[in-house]
């Protein structure tokens, strides 16, 4: 038998460290050559890790959240011998990049200091290894809390009195829950009255009973690289939101009318392709916000084409798939481009450029979208127009008051390179636009 050293490949792009998001194997499971052994993220794409030989898992390295260097050993697997010769002690797995990214940036990640590579368990002795795998398999635990207390530290053995044990072990209380008052924290009768009547108190608070259970979930993976994102975005990019409210009357009118007489093979239509022949029309007028800032460099890089993303809430996260070169598209290639994008992303086919390039972005909750909201620009954009939902409201035109379809527009702009007047001006002219929808057939 032999043992092979399974390391952390190279998966390309300058990336010198990795997310474990999940293992696919463990301790002691079979494997053959190609099985998948972990999936990793990078802050692009999902990797899957295959096992280059077959064998039996002896040791995992790494706890799913971890961040892991390039060259890090990951995994021990024994292996059989081949033809007596021994086997090599270390062999770099192959890096398998999903199709399923999970991301949308696009900037490469920042290179990091690699960390030294783990020494390999074969190089240690037999009780040193069972000493470092039975440390791996010791989960930390959290403590407990009861009636809002922690536990002392371990070790710090509660002191109290056999009647006072007694009575905490009648009533069910566990003394390491109690403060002692006592000479060297000894937990007297008087003690055991406070957390009792503390417990009652909280009882008494409620006809119900009381939900004092905690869950915590680890936050990894995509989930983890829309946090990061978000945080850098708010941190870095001094927003200002700029609300406009939109009457949607004919538009409205004339998507019903586009929907009534498509043709088989036309997607049905939705507000959101006529938005962004709006979105078009409004950049080729302020050609700034179909834009990227690197603040890094001071540069402000203005795109001819309106590379438009959108933001798609799925099962895994929020993603933003990049309908190109909306420029040169009519409204039916647009809706159905929508329809294909939102689909790709929310089944996990969507490709790593369908999700990377965007110049504008559009965020939509359609029927959940509220009154107003402060959506969070996509960097290194400059521009995110937010839509909120269509409402029925009377409104005063021609000195009548009359039903109308009225929608806020919520959008937010990097004020370092967009003033409000030109937010206003810009969202101005979509307004503009879908409140006189004839116009966006127009050249």
């Amino acid at each position: 038998m032999s043992r092979r050293s399974i390391t952390m490949p190279d998966v390309g792009e300058g990336i010198t460290e990795v997310e474990i998001v999940e293992w696919n194997v463990g301790v002691g499971d079979p494997v053959r050559e190609d099985d998948i052994l972990a999936s990793v993220m990078t802050d692009k794409a999902t990797v899957e890790i295959p096992s280059p030989v077959d064998g039996r898992v002896v040791a995992l390295e790494g706890e799913v959240g971890e961040m892991t260097a390039v060259g890090t050993v990951i995994a021990v697997i024994e292996t059989e011998q081949v033809g007596g010769e021994p086997a090599e002690e270390n062999i770099e797995a192959k890096a398998k990049v999903s199709e399923k990214d999970e991301e949308q940036r696009t900037t490469d990640v920042a290179e990091k200091p690699v960390r030294p590579p783990v020494p390999t368990l074969e190089a240690a002795p037999e009780s040193a290894r069972k000493q470092a795998m039975a440390s791996r398999d010791e989960k930390p635990r959290r403590p407990r809390v009861e009636n809002g207390r922690l536990p002392r530290p371990e070790g710090d053995k509660p002191i109290a009195a056999p009647s006072v044990r007694k009575r905490a072990m009648d009533a069910g209380i566990r003394l390491n829950y109690v403060h002692g008052s006592g000479p060297a924290g000894r937990i007297l009768h008087e003690d055991l009255d406070a957390f009792i009547a503390g417990e009652g108190e909280l009882k008494s608070r409620s006809h119900y009973k009381a939900d004092t259970g905690v869950r915590e979930t680890a936050i990894v993976g995509l989930r983890r690289k829309i946090a990061e994102r978000m945080q850098d975005a708010v941190r870095r990019i001094p927003h200002i939101t700029y609300v406009e409210e939109v009457d949607m009357t004919e538009a409205e009118a004339l998507r019903a009318h586009l929907n009534a007489k498509k043709t088989e093979g036309q997607p049905r239509l939705t507000m959101l392709p006529l938005l962004m022949l709006a979105m078009v029309r409004a950049v080729r007028a302020y050609p700034k916000f179909s834009a990227h800032f690197d603040d890094e460099a001071g540069l402000l890089r203005e795109f001819g084409a309106a590379h438009i993303g959108m933001a798609t809430q799925t099962d895994g996260g929020l993603m933003v798939p990049v309908v190109r070169h909306a420029e040169a598209l009519d409204l039916w290639s647009v809706a159905a481009e929508i329809n294909r994008l939102s689909a790709a992303a929310r089944d996990g086919s969507i490709k790593r450029d369908e999700l990377t390039g965007s110049t504008i972005t559009v965020s939509s909750l359609g029927n959940l979208g509220g009154i107003v909201s402060t959506p969070v620009i996509n960097s290194p954009e400059v521009a995110i127009v937010g839509v909120n939902r269509i409402a029925e409201r009377p409104v005063y035109r021609d000195g009548q008051l009359v039903p109308r379809k009225i929608m806020n527009l919520s959008s937010s702009f990097d004020h370092r390179i967009i003033d409000g007047w030109d937010a206003a001006q810009f969202i101005g002219n979509i307004r503009q636009s879908l409140e006189n929808p004839a116009v966006l057939f127009m050249e």
